[in-house]
């Protein structure tokens, strides 16, 4: 079993960066070469990238008509709101991301689809607002990438299996993590920023109206990307969690076997199933009917 804890022990004892050592290790256990995996990791930052802009089209409407827009509503709005700055930066770019994936453009499923906004929302409006590098970037998605490793050996990355906790869950993890390690460089802090987040997703259901990863999908990365950067605020200021980072993360694991499955995906409790959530479902039902004839 891949542990967080693990993973950074064995860091600091390569005396290799975090970023350094997670890459080594991949590169090694995928049987390429260290700087083909940055290679990579440098591409999907350029995706990453370019999906925001695509998503920040004001005229971007997913196929259903259920989303788009609102990417752009919320930057447009920067510096009216009460979080800040950074916060609705990342937020807006949280959300044009997920949009963009509802309009069925080029994202970067990290670590899903449904959650592919977190960590460009954050990392992204970061990197904007502190100054971080692209190279800074590439290691943080390293370092992303390694925690998403951990969770998904010790739970699951699936909204069918975890619940949204899995998702947009793991995606806040992800994110507060790779920011605090961009931060602080400490391995410590970055294991508290991890279990901060996902103590404040878990038990998160997965009740996609209409089957569709659109609602309440897209809002949930927004509220993702803050939690992110509340964690990481959390712990670069010295507060800790209780339960440690690979605890927190088996936790989830069990909530999400514990979930029905009318809140795995199903499209059959929660939102999906509140009066709304079923005419939505009914609607979108007979408009697929209408093109099939």
């Amino acid at each position: 079993m891949i542990t967080l804890r693990e993973i950074c022990q064995k860091a600091a004892e390569s005396e290799l960066d975090l970023a350094e050592y997670i890459c080594f290790w991949q590169a090694e256990h995928m049987g390429v070469e260290s700087q083909e995996l940055k290679n990579r990791l440098n591409l999907s930052l350029q995706v990453m990238q370019e999906g925001i802009r695509a998503g920040l089209d004001p005229e971007l409407r997913s196929r259903s008509g259920f989303s788009g827009g609102d990417g752009v509503r919320v930057l447009s709005a920067r510096g009216q709101g009460m979080l800040g700055g950074l916060a609705q930066k990342a937020m807006a770019y949280a959300i044009a991301t997920a949009e963009l994936n509802s309009a069925m453009g080029r994202i970067v499923a990290a670590p899903t689809a449904g959650a592919s906004g977190v960590v460009p929302g954050v990392l992204i409006a970061a990197a904007e607002e502190a100054g971080f590098t692209d190279e800074q970037l590439v290691s943080a998605l390293a370092v992303a990438g390694g925690i998403g490793l951990a969770i998904s050996d010790q739970a699951t990355l699936a909204g069918a299996e975890g619940g949204c906790q899995a998702e947009c869950g793991s995606g806040a993890a992800m994110a507060a993590g790779a920011l605090t390690y961009l931060r602080t460089g400490d391995a410590e802090k970055l294991q508290h920023a991890v279990a901060l987040a996902l103590k404040n997703q878990i038990g998160l259901v997965c009740d996609p109206v209409a089957g569709l990863v659109e609602i309440p999908c897209i809002k949930r990365n927004a509220g993702s990307a803050v939690i992110a950067l509340m964690a990481s605020d959390l712990a670069v200021s010295g507060v800790t969690s209780f339960i440690p980072a690979d605890e927190a993360i088996q936790a989830v694991a069990e909530v999400g076997r514990m979930l029905p499955m009318q809140l795995r995906e199903t499209g059959l409790g929660g939102m999906a199933n509140t009066p709304t959530g079923r005419r939505a479902a009914e609607t979108l039902r007979r408009q697929q009917l209408q093109h099939t004839q």
